[in-house]
Parts: C-alpha cells; sequence; structure tokens
C-alpha cells in the first residue's frame, strides 16, 4: 500500500466521520 493510498483512506474515513449516517459503518469497519 502506497503512501498516497493511505491518505485516500484517512481521507474517507475523516469524510465518513462528518457524517452521522455514515458512523455505524465506519464502526462496523473499524470492527472488523
Amino acid at each position: 500500500v502506497t503512501r498516497e493510498r493511505v491518505r485516500q483512506i484517512e481521507a474517507q474515513a475523516l469524510t465518513r466521520l462528518r457524517h452521522p449516517n455514515h458512523r455505524e459503518r465506519l464502526i462496523d469497519f473499524l470492527g472488523d
């Protein structure tokens, strides 16, 4: 995994955190 890819994943994660509707999905994702 390249550093750019990591940044993209982190950016997507931060974007999801800003949307309460996606928090449940993020928790499930981190749960795995």
